[in-house]
């Protein structure tokens, strides 16, 4: 049963020209499926499968009009004629499904990285975007030019490739919004200065794109909201909206904020689970309430459809975003409409699959749901024969591990899961428990349902040792056993200095309270993970005085800077100091030694109450280890931390792979890939 709100959201919304079979559309978020620039087929996998999720409307990822914006080659550009196929065939692929498709076309500026490419970075002045980052090249009249030229011919390709309109970017602190912020054109010619002038280079772009492509619909992407000293904030957006309404035939206004700036700003683009749902849809309101008459798209932390349903019914947007969720889940929108909207898999807004590969340079994946990327393969492996049915264990019901016995499921195999506690989750369900990482609790919760709906046998409370499997043992005549384990934390202890807590038992005190956590708390951190951070938050809540203490040059090093900078915001507000480059060297009584890792010279830290380890997990390897070096044993793979230590994105890959293929991972994806 739908309920009247979602069935509104899932009502046909006619758009201009375009007729919607919805209003719900994908916005545009970076892949890295790119190739020379042009897109791939595995761009049209990717879309075609979220057009037959049942998505009204998708808006590609930034295409970029000229090579100064390029950045790296797996990003996409549209520089001249020979990319059209490629274009069309995205096209083709997403419209065959009733799907609208909407080119995105942007100048990136200033933060287009050139070491790929060996060319400069383009800006209005010569200000880098952060502290460390490349000195831009400030534009010349020529340069304007060029550029202004690039997406118009831009436009005109996209429109011979058979798209149903394009939008341009205006916001989220690219080269157009670098024109038109205060905040980053200091020039004192006709393109700086008053409104007027800094309105100058959007207008010559949109005038070229009308021009060359005169009957492709044109929206405009914005930042409603700079969050920038100086910068442009949602009245100056309002007016600046207005104006080019009233010259240029809009399609619509796709509200967004943020500039790609190294400061808070930038955490905001993308906003992590630390944000509240929807934190920012006032923004589209307020299109809706100054600018009547004008269709307004809005986006950002819409987690699900009856979340983001309720902006329609509330008159705040005509058309809603759902670009993480459509990652994790890319039938959402068919689910809901089939009466399945229980099965959908929920986005965790953990930015770790998706942004955090990005940022990395590398193509997206999600934790969630490890197909992405490499939709055309499984489809095609669910349509091949299956193998014979197969008695599978796994031992071990983290994600890891719900995740293998799912898929060993799906595959037509005999699968028990046998869980040594009194619940499945694993260390993701204890990760849950603290504040602020509550979404986390969603994987839990949709694969315990999933397993719910299964034959698979879970057994929980039920512990599985080497002899057990061995013939003649207890749990003889499985064919295969996957072992997904997990990692213990490691806790170094300072017998004469305060008490030291690994994270599990700094968990567990938080929740009772404990008073040496309630002090000052110096807080190791080997990881440079959310462990460490998320930690370090709830100590702090709890009114603790955290110092953290880490041996990298890099603070958080490997949480990913769209989730850093507004995590850096929160830790200063709780005024956390942090110790880079510096070791515990020795503690006694409340005293701790501090050595630093370059000099080796020493300080003191005072009046530490407790310390909190968050030092190298270890593998529980010892099943995987007894089982693979026993004759007569069955066939043994292991996922996940019990392979090696890292993540949940990690662990749910290899769990997929492993029960798919009952196979080790590396193998498990060279057999993915000859399906292609």
């Amino acid at each position: 049963m739908i309920s009247q709100d979602v069935s509104l959201l899932l009502s046909p919304f006619t758009l201009g020209p375009l007729h919607l079979r919805n209003r719900v559309f994908v916005p545009g978020h970076t892949t890295n499926f790119g190739h020379s620039n042009n897109p791939t087929v595995r761009h049209a996998a990717y879309h075609e499968e979220r057009a037959r999720g049942g998505a009204g409307l998708i808006i590609t990822e930034g295409i970029r009009v000229h090579p100064t914006s390029a950045g790296r080659h797996i990003s996409l550009g549209s520089f001249d004629d020979e990319s059209i196929p490629a274009y069309a065939a995205v096209a083709e692929a997403v419209q065959s499904h009733g799907t609208r498709l909407i080119a995105q076309l942007l100048h990136t500026g200033r933060q287009a990285n050139g070491d790929a490419t060996r060319t400069a970075a383009w800006s209005p002045g010569t200000t880098p975007w952060a502290a460390g980052t490349h000195i831009p090249h400030a534009m010349g009249r020529s340069d304007i030019d060029i550029v202004v030229r690039a997406f118009g011919a831009a436009a005109r390709r996209m429109a011979r490739a058979g798209y149903d309109g394009v939008e341009i970017h205006l916001g989220h602190g690219h080269l157009i919004e670098q024109f038109l912020s205060p905040f980053s054109n200091t020039r004192g010619d006709s393109y700086g200065g008053s409104l007027d002038g800094r309105l100058r280079f959007a207008r010559e772009v949109l005038g070229s794109v009308v021009e060359q492509a005169p009957d492709l619909p044109l929206g405009i992407r914005i930042s409603t909201d700079e969050f920038l000293p100086g910068g442009l904030t949602p009245p100056d957006m309002v007016e600046i909206v207005d104006l080019l309404r009233r010259e240029f035939p809009l399609l619509y206004v796709h509200t967004s904020h943020a500039a790609y700036h190294g400061s808070y700003s930038l955490g905001t683009q993308m906003a992590d689970m630390s944000f509240g749902h929807a934190q920012f849809r006032h923004h589209g309101a307020l299109f809706k309430r100054e600018l009547p008459g004008l269709p307004v798209l809005a986006v950002c932390r819409l987690d699900s459809l009856p979340q983001a349903a309720d902006l329609v019914v509330k008159g705040e947007a005509d058309l809603v975003g759902l670009a993480r969720p459509h990652i994790a889940d890319p039938h959402l929108v068919r689910r809901a409409e089939e009466g399945r909207a229980h099965e959908v898999r929920s986005c965790l807004a953990c930015n770790q699959g998706c942004v955090g590969r990005l940022e990395a340079s590398l193509p997206i994946s999600c934790v969630v749901n490890p197909e992405v990327g490499s939709e055309r393969e499984w489809a095609r492996l669910r349509s091949a024969e299956p193998a014979p049915a197969r008695r599978v264990l796994v031992v071990g019901g983290g994600p890891g591990g719900m995740e293998a016995a799912l898929a060993s499921h799906r595959a037509g195999h005999e699968v028990t899961l046998a869980e040594a506690g009194s619940r499945l989750g694993g260390q993701i369900a204890v990760a849950a428990s603290v504040p602020g990482r509550e979404r986390l609790g969603l994987m839990v919760e949709d694969l315990v349902r999933e397993l719910a709906g299964s034959t698979v046998d879970v057994r929980l409370g039920e512990r599985v040792t080497a002899p057990d499997l061995l013939p003649g043992g207890r749990l003889d005549g499985f064919d295969d056993v996957v072992v997904a384990t997990g990692a213990r934390p490691t806790g170094r202890r300072l017998p004469d200095g305060p008490p030291v807590f690994d994270v599990l038992e700094t968990i567990d005190a938080l929740r009772a309270g404990a008073s040496p956590l309630r002090g000052t708390v110096l807080l190791r951190d080997d990881q440079g993970t959310w462990t460490a951070a998320s930690l370090a938050e709830a100590l702090a809540d709890g009114g603790a005085r955290v110092h953290i203490v880490s041996p990298t040059a890099s603070f958080a090093s490997k949480i990913t800077t769209y989730s850093k900078l507004a995590l850096l915001k929160r830790l200063r507000e709780h005024r956390i100091r942090s110790h880079v480059m510096r070791e515990v060297d020795g503690a006694r009584g409340g005293t701790v030694v501090l050595r630093d890792t370059l000099s080796g010279v020493t300080e003191e830290l005072t009046g530490v109450t407790a310390v909190v380890d968050v030092g190298l997990p270890e593998a529980e390897d010892t099943l995987y280890r007894e089982l693979d070096a026993r004759e007569g044993a069955p066939r043994v793979h292991v996922v996940g931390d019990a392979n090696a230590p890292r993540t949940a994105l990690e662990a749910v890959y290899e769990g997929r792979l492993a029960g798919t293929f009952l196979t080790d991972a590396v193998t498990g994806a060279e057999l993915l890939e000859r399906v292609r």
